[in-house]
């Protein structure tokens, strides 16, 4: 018996409006294959996809999915197939859900494949529980086969971050992508730099470190020794010619 899904109420500090100001950078740009006019808007919409999922740190040319994209060029399958294969390709297995505990995966979902940011720890929680009991295929299938993404996005649009007005602020919300990929307790678990065993000296000699001419030999600078050792030489001949010079002319 499976457990349902959570109850949670839909409600945050932020209300979702339509905007009827001039759209600028906060509105986004819509991909669809409902009005493709050329085979280069195909490509376009095909990487707004990946930027919507794997975001711009993460698209590499090693993460496509070529057997995905050829099915998609060729209408075997809808852009809301080719989301779903994406989410649950093995880079992005790799990159996001294994580097990640299950609530911090299910608020990235939840921002990349519906739009918008959670609601509460709550919604969290529900889908957190879904994902933990149901594994992580049955999770995005339910996740994308939920109202809100079909009236949303329905089948043939990219989804997109849906527009957030901030009360009192004048822009909205910042991109997801500028979030950060990992949940802070898997950073905290990341292995810290590690400290040069030898501190970079100041001089030729560490801070009660004993003299040794091997040392010595080693670390000094011959070159600029040499340079300066030379134009010691040539100011003291100089000085010296200048000394008989006067001499002679003074006797």
């Amino acid at each position: 018996m499976s457990i349902p899904l959570l109850e949670y109420a839909p409600l945050s500090q932020n209300h979702r409006v339509e905007g009827f100001e001039i759209p600028g950078d906060e509105q986004p740009r819509i991909y669809t294959t409902d009005n493709l006019l050329a085979a280069s808007d195909m490509d376009m919409l095909i990487m707004a996809a990946y930027r919507q999922i794997f975001n711009e740190q993460q698209m590499l040319s090693s993460n496509r999915q070529r057997f995905l994209e050829s099915q998609l060029r060729a209408g075997q399958i809808t852009v809301k197939d080719f989301i779903r294969g994406l989410v649950l390709s093995d880079s992005f297995r790799r990159l996001t859900y294994d580097s990640n505990n299950n609530y911090r995966f299910v608020e990235i979902c939840i921002q990349r494949i519906l739009g918008r940011n959670v609601y509460s720890d709550r919604e969290k929680l529900s889908w957190s529980i879904v994902l933990a009991t149901k594994g992580l295929q049955d999770f995005i299938d339910t996740l994308i086969n939920t109202e809100e993404y079909l009236s949303n996005f329905g089948y043939e649009t990219v989804p997109y971050q849906r527009r957030r007005i901030l009360p009192q602020h004048a822009q909205g919300e910042l991109p997801f992508a500028r979030m950060a990929r990992y949940g802070e307790d898997y950073r905290n678990q990341l292995p810290l730099p590690l400290l040069p065993i030898r501190p970079i000296p100041t001089g030729i000699f560490d801070e009660f470190e004993h003299f040794s001419l091997y040392t010595f030999i080693k670390r000094a600078d011959w070159t600029t020794s040499f340079s300066l050792i030379g134009l010691l030489m040539m100011l003291t001949i100089l000085f010296i010619l200048f000394s008989e010079a006067n001499n002679l002319f003074w006797g």
